[in-house]
Formats: C-alpha cells, sequence, structure tokens
C-alpha cells in the first residue's frame, strides 16, 4: 500500500550508490588500480584476509528520476557507499503519469538517465515514444518475467506491484447492521448510496487504475454507463489517494463518513489497531487492477552505465527485501521473504482485472476525457 505515499519526497536527494561490479564485467575497467585512480597504499582497504583492495574508482553521479514516493533504507543505501564509486541523484517528478510525460517531453535530451516508477498505464507509451534504451540485467529474478511488459521487454525491468482494489471498513458496516458490498456492480446499489470515494483517474495514478478496472470488468463500450450510475449513487471523486484515504475514508486516520474506498491490497493489515490481531478493513479482490513498476535506462543518458548499474541495484535481493516495508509494494522476486501480517492479511488477487497495454495506450486519452465527463463534468 502506498501509505508513505502520502510522504512525498518534495526535494532532489543526493545519496550513493554501489558498486563498481554493478557495472557488469564487460563495462567495468578491470585493469583500474590505486596507481590508475591517484590512490595511495595507505588510502587501499584491508579485508580479513589481510590483502589490501583499492577504494573504488570515481564513476561520477547517475540520475534517477522517480515519482514522489521512492524510498529506500538509508543504511541500505549507505552500505553501497562504502564500495561505490557512483553519486546518486535523485529527482522526482509527480506520479507515473507526470513521470512519462516529463520523459516524452525531453525525450533525446533527458534530465536524468534512469527512470523507476514507470508503471503498466503509461509503460506503452514510453517505449512508443522512444525515450528508453535497451537494457535486461543479466540477473533479473526469473520470477519478474510474468510482469514483463508487452512490447516493452527489452526496455522496461519489472521492480515491484500490486493490486488496487476496493476497500472496505468492516467495523463500520458491523456497527450500522449493513453487508459490505463484495463487487464493483455493489457499488451503484441504492444501500451504498454516498459511502464511495475514490481518487480521480486524471489526477491519480491508482484512480487511473479503478478506471482501467471498470473499463476491463465491463467492457470498453459499457463502462461509461457504470460510472454514470456509480456517481449517481453517490460516489466522491477527490484529486489523489491521500484525501481519498486519510481524509474521507472511515478507517484512514481522519474523521471521514465514507466506509468504502479505492486503495490496495496491502492497505488492510495497516488497520490492525494496537493490540488488535486482525484488520478492521480489507480488499475487494474481486475489484482489483494490478499496477507493475518498472525501472528503465534512458535513451541518450549521459551516465548509460552508471544507469544500468541502477537498475540491477533495483532487482537485486537487498533491495527487492526491502520494497515491501518501504514502498508497500510487492518485490518481483519471488524468493524474498514477505512482511509476516502480509500472507494472511494483504493476499494478492488471484484473477486480477486486465486492460491489454496496447489498447491502454491505444484509448487511454480518450478513456480519460470520457471518464471526466461523466465523473467531474
Amino acid at each position: 500500500m502506498r501509505h508513505t505515499r502520502v510522504l512525498a519526497l518534495t526535494a532532489t536527494l543526493t545519496l550513493t550508490l554501489s558498486s563498481c561490479s554493478l557495472l557488469g564485467g564487460d563495462d567495468a575497467d578491470e585493469t583500474s588500480t590505486s596507481a590508475d585512480t591517484g590512490a595511495t597504499a595507505d588510502d587501499a582497504a584491508t579485508t580479513s584476509a589481510g590483502a589490501t583492495v583499492a577504494p573504488p574508482a570515481d564513476l561520477g553521479a547517475v540520475t534517477l528520476i522517480t515519482h514522489d514516493s521512492f524510498t529506500l533504507p538509508e543504511e541500505l543505501v549507505s552500505a553501497f557507499e562504502e564500495e561505490s564509486g557512483l553519486e546518486l541523484e535523485v529527482q522526482t517528478a509527480g506520479d507515473a503519469g507526470e513521470l512519462t510525460n516529463q520523459l516524452v517531453l525531453t525525450q533525446g535530451s533527458p534530465v536524468a538517465d534512469v527512470v523507476f516508477g514507470i508503471d503498466n498505464t503509461f509503460g506503452s507509451r514510453a517505449v512508443s515514444e522512444g525515450v528508453l534504451a535497451a537494457y535486461t540485467p543479466a540477473d533479473l529474478p526469473a520470477s519478474a518475467e510474468e510482469h514483463l511488459l508487452e512490447g516493452g521487454e527489452t526496455m522496461l525491468t519489472p521492480v515491484d506491484f500490486g493490486d488496487v482494489c476496493v476497500n472496505v471498513d468492516d467495523v463500520w458496516f458491523a456497527n450500522n447492521g449493513i453487508a459490505a458490498p463484495q463487487t464493483l456492480q455493489d457499488l451503484t446499489k441504492p444501500e451504498y448510496k454516498d459511502l464511495f470515494v475514490t481518487p480521480g483517474a486524471t489526477t491519480s495514478s491508482p484512480g487511473l487504475a479503478f478506471l482501467l478496472a471498470t473499463v476491463g470488468e465491463f467492457g470498453p463500450t459499457e463502462w461509461q454507463g457504470y460510472w454514470e450510475d456509480l456517481m449517481a449513487n453517490g460516489a466522491k471523486v477527490t484529486s489523489g489517494w491521500t484525501d481519498a484515504y486519510t481524509v474521507d475514508f472511515t478507517a484512514g486516520g481522519g474523521d471521514g463518513d465514507r466506509p468504502i474506498v479505492l486503495s490496495y491490497a496491502s492497505s488492510p493489515p495497516f488497520t490492525i489497531p494496537e493490540g488488535g490481531v486482525q484488520p478492521t478493513t480489507r480488499a475487494l479482490l474481486d475489484t482489483c487492477f494490478r499496477q507493475v513498476e518498472y525501472a528503465g535506462v534512458l535513451e541518450g543518458a549521459a551516465n548509460p552505465e552508471g544507469a544500468q548499474a541502477v537498475v540491477d541495484w533495483l532487482v537485486s535481493p537487498e533491495v527487492q527485501a526491502a520494497i515491501p516495508d518501504n514502498m508497500y509494494m510487492y518485490p518481483v522476486d519471488s524468493e524474498v521473504a514477505l512482511p509476516e501480517l502480509w500472507a494472511q492479511w494483504a493476499p494478492l488477487a488471484e484473477e486480477p482485472i486486465v486492460v491489454h497495454p496496447g489498447q491502454i495506450e491505444a484509448e487511454r486519452e480518450n478513456w480519460l476525457r470520457e471518464w471526466a465527463d461523466v465523473a467531474t463534468g
């Protein structure tokens, strides 16, 4: 779940990334020594076996452009800092849509070397606009292959994924003697009038995912009628996930009055009360659209080798293991152990709603205009 997405990184961060070996055998300078880099014997590190190892060469800066809620533990980065000759500069650029738009506008003269956070709702656009260079990590986890973007397999590397789903406040429904909804169609029923809130499709990445869920569920010519019924039943549209979940949702920590919200399948574990044993909310797994986030080297990057190193790092076991607790998404490496509560209270949808990436690319702008006409007037 993107609870950390409310803690957006509003400034450019400067981190340090590892390691020389991440650059790959052919790209690394295997003949580099302490003499090559100007280091002295006093600068060399000593291993436990007593041998000396030259410090890493200064490989310059590499710039990562990403969404506002990219975050990884400082200690993870610090571990890389001890070995790396790369200085990683992180720039943020809004959500997946804003990020992709900026890359398209700067195609051929990119503002960064590498990108993380393009998702499957915008991946086809990034590929078709030529903003990405071909690169596939040698150590890509085998389990990541099921998340490859059709048509962009050599351009975009899957890093994490999650299910965007309708969530319900079970405590509210129990206290009010009403059965909670189970399906998308249920949300249009009179008993749920004025109870649902969702971020907008034109202003929010999960909001767009929800729109696509309705397209996939009801069809490309029928979803508009569903939205007309949904809005007539009092659905509320906010600008983003933060307002929908933390302000309007009854279980979001504020004084919300809507017990149905569009969020993530990984949201419920975070509603377990202190001293409690189970969440007060649950995700409706028949309403989910699967979101996959990708990394890629930018065409025209000033430091393409460094960019490749960043992509390698993002799919490394260490980073993959840190993703659930920091970005609240599932790692693409299935060998990574998930937080204990996720297995019980944050299961993924067995059959998420699917819309073909090519269809999304062809129809996205039309669908968004049609959605805005219905949902926002």
